[in-house]
């Protein structure tokens, strides 16, 4: 069986963390979203993998290769211009349909776990299958209207909680349904949905099921939604795991994985569930609460506290910092006395509309240098490439390649 991941899309909503790289190569427990979607096909046995790429297809395509080095055979097709789910499936009619087989489609941008594949797999039946997800509040999500099994509708974001299935985005699918994806007419944003697909076939009166899956399912819509899927994938880490160095003085406590080459200096306090990459030094005297990860190449400067956040790879920051409940950007250098000011139910604007946040601090892109004494309010995005100069408080959004005197 083939497996189709959908990878073509940017992701506008997780700016600026996407104005370098694509959305599914955000990272979750140092490991790109993508990656974790790739395991849980691989440990259910589907390893021959067609993923679909457009925007930033080159940090895809160089991170993955051909696959054997993830377990799975990977082609590549690219979608050249990001016209909906639907087109992007029809890219695929030339390797799918002649084996007249059935086929998995999910999207490359959700956090997902072997057994919501299995679950898939265990449940399906009739001409295509859609795994559902059980959500008290629905409204900004598609939702499945069914009896018992068979769906009956499929409704795009309705403003009011119509039913408590989401529409996770997960597809069973048999060859048939290419001839419905050619007849599927675009849609008023523009693109062709899958889902309008599905619905002719419904009305076609083909069979349509649903399998409610309770294991984990999380999309990411927001970059602050790293936050919550990075403490739900350390979560499932039982084992303290050292392949670095602890210095004499340092303590660490719960579950904590501390790669290669790395240094944790005398003093430092560490708390799990935690993930520390390859070719780090931390310390001396860092504290990292739980839910942190910290990506390859990163030094932490003495007197720092990190606590509920995520510091990308080739971060240099510099002592006596405080971070809670932010994502900082790969290659980013910090200067001492950085604070990230944080806050619960937070308003941001992106794109001229507010959206909300259950709790952040500071989101930065890729590149930026940042001085001393530098603090940042909360729900502040910076965008790539930044240069803020010491003694600054920063209280609004930074647009790429911005300088702060």
């Amino acid at each position: 069986m083939k497996a189709v991941i959908l990878a073509a899309g940017e992701g506008l909503r997780c700016r600026p963390l996407t104005l370098t790289r694509s959305k599914v190569m955000l990272p979750v427990a140092n490991k790109p979203i993508l990656e974790h979607a790739i395991y849980s096909l691989a440990k259910n046995g589907i390893k021959d993998i067609v993923l679909i790429v457009g925007y930033e297809k080159e940090r895809i395509m160089d991170y993955f290769e051909d696959g054997v080095n993830f377990g799975v055979n990977i082609t590549y097709i690219e979608q050249k211009a990001q016209l909906g789910t639907a087109h992007a499936i029809k890219q695929t009619r030339k390797l799918i349909e002649p084996e007249a087989e059935d086929f998995l489609v999910l999207n490359g941008d959700n956090i997902i776990e072997p057994k919501t594949i299995s679950d898939l797999l265990d449940g399906r039946g009739g001409d295509a299958t859609i795994v559902t997800f059980k959500m008290e509040h629905t409204i900004g999500y598609g939702v499945v209207i069914a009896e018992d099994k068979q769906v009956k509708k499929i409704v795009e974001k309705p403003r009011v909680d119509i039913s408590h299935l989401v529409n996770t985005g997960i597809y069973l699918f048999n060859p048939k349904i290419f001839k419905y994806i050619e007849n599927t007419q675009i849609s008023d944003n523009g693109e062709y949905a899958i889902t309008d697909s599905l619905q002719q076939m419904i009305e076609d009166r083909l069979k349509v099921t649903m399998v409610t899956t309770r294991s984990r399912w999380l999309d990411a819509i927001h970059s602050w939604d790293l936050l919550k899927a990075n403490s739900i994938i350390l979560d499932k880490y039982d084992t303290l795991t050292v392949k670095g160095t602890v210095e004499e003085g340092a303590v660490i406590k719960g579950n904590v994985s501390i790669g290669k080459n790395t240094i944790i200096r005398s003093g430092s306090y560490i708390v799990g569930p935690a993930m520390i990459g390859d070719n780090c030094e931390i310390g001396p005297d860092v504290v990292i609460l739980p839910s942190t990860t910290i990506g390859n190449n990163a030094s932490i400067g003495p007197f720092s506290q990190i606590k509920n956040s995520i510091i990308m790879n080739d971060a240099r920051i510099e002592s006596h910092t405080y971070i809670s409940n932010s994502v900082i950007g790969s290659n980013n250098t910090i200067g001492s006395h950085f604070i990230t000011d944080d806050k619960e139910n937070i308003k941001v604007e992106m794109i001229g509309i507010l959206h909300h946040a259950d709790r952040l601090g500071v989101i930065t892109g890729d590149d930026i240098i940042i001085g001393h004494r530098v603090l940042i309010k909360p729900g502040v995005l910076i965008g790539a490439g930044c240069n803020i100069e010491s003694g600054n408080i920063i209280s609004r959004e930074l647009p790429p390649n911005s300088t702060v005197v």
